[in-house]
């Protein structure tokens, strides 16, 4: 009786696992349940809703592109010596004072540029004792425009204009030690006004170089009395104030970082008179600029100048200042 007990147990058991695996997959119809759902606590609304549009004002925004970038450095350098009566050592007082203007401006919009660039030294030192003496002059004003062929090409017109401030003078003494000075250069004696067409390569932003097929320059005396001291009167003949020359022109720019700090500017120029390929000017300027802080800096530059109209030699001039510099806009 207990093993039949046991059994019917087990098979009733085994039915109701059965069923509880199958009881989810038994579809029941509920079309004729009288189901009530719960209303929602959720207020609702009747009726068709009413969309109207909402009027909105655009907004202007006041914004201009500038397609010019201008910068502008100052810089004042000085130098003073002064040395009692019985210095022991030597020397001789001294006071030199220099100052550099250079303004640079440049516009760029699609295929067109345009670039300015001027640049103005003066520096004079006096020795006690001796006369006074020019140690930089110069007046430099560099016009460019031009339009983009290629990726690395362009087609450019340029004007640019050089002379100096201040007369020129060579020293030599006479027979009791006293200084003499003799004129040989002044102001638009000379000046340089050259007009240049060609093309331009610049691969990238720090170094470009001009091909003027079309140039001209007229070398300007206007003091007709240099050539009294100096005979090659640069070129233009005597009793003329001016010199016009066509030519074939190269123009290299360099100017990059090369060092934390430390800037190196070059500019390379050759000038080919079409009507004496023998005679071919060159001059080079380097400039090596370290900043030391925000209103300080070292340079050292140097001029390389052969210009036969000049002298018949190479020329060369060489200036290292510690001086302040204020830049605009920093």
């Amino acid at each position: 009786m207990k093993k039949l007990l046991l059994a019917f147990l087990l098979l009733t058991a085994l039915s109701l696992q059965v069923f509880a695996q199958e009881v989810d997959t038994v579809p029941i119809p509920i079309n004729n349940f009288d189901l009530k759902l719960k209303r929602s606590p959720l207020p609702s609304r009747v009726g068709a809703l009413d969309f109207k549009p909402i009027k909105m004002q655009a907004a202007l925004v006041e914004a201009k592109v500038n397609y010019w970038k201008t910068k502008t450095s100052v810089g004042i350098n000085i130098n003073q010596a002064a040395f009692s009566d019985n210095w022991a050592g030597g020397g001789v007082n001294s006071l030199a004072i220099g100052g550099l203007v250079n303004y640079r401006a440049e516009y760029s919009k699609e295929s067109y540029s345009y670039a300015s660039e001027v640049i103005l030294q003066y520096g004079k030192v006096k020795n006690k004792g001796q006369l006074q003496k020019k140690t930089t002059d110069r007046i430099f004003w560099d016009n460019k425009a031009a339009v983009q062929l290629s990726k690395n090409w362009y087609f450019f017109a340029s004007l640019n204009f050089e002379s100096q401030f201040d007369a020129g003078f060579t020293y030599t003494k006479d027979a009791k030690g006293k200084e003499i000075e003799k004129l040989i250069s002044n102001f638009m004696a000379p000046g340089y006004l050259t007009e240049s067409l060609g093309f331009e390569y610049k691969p990238n932003k720090f170094f470009s170089t001009r091909i003027g097929t079309g140039t001209a320059r007229q070398t300007f005396v206007l003091d007709t009395n240099i050539y009294k001291t100096n005979p090659k009167n640069f070129g233009v003949p005597v009793g003329k104030t001016f010199r016009n020359e066509l030519a074939f022109q190269i123009v290299a720019n360099f100017e990059k970082e090369i060092f934390e700090n430390v800037t190196l500017k070059t500019k390379y120029n050759m000038f080919i008179p079409y009507d004496n390929f023998g005679h071919i000017d060159h001059r080079l300027d380097i400039g090596i600029i370290a900043k030391i802080n925000r209103f300080m800096n070292v340079s050292i530059t140097g001029v390389g100048l052969y210009d036969r109209d000049t002298n018949s030699k190479i020329q060369g001039s060489q200036t290292l200042a510690l001086g302040l510099v204020f830049a605009f806009p920093r």
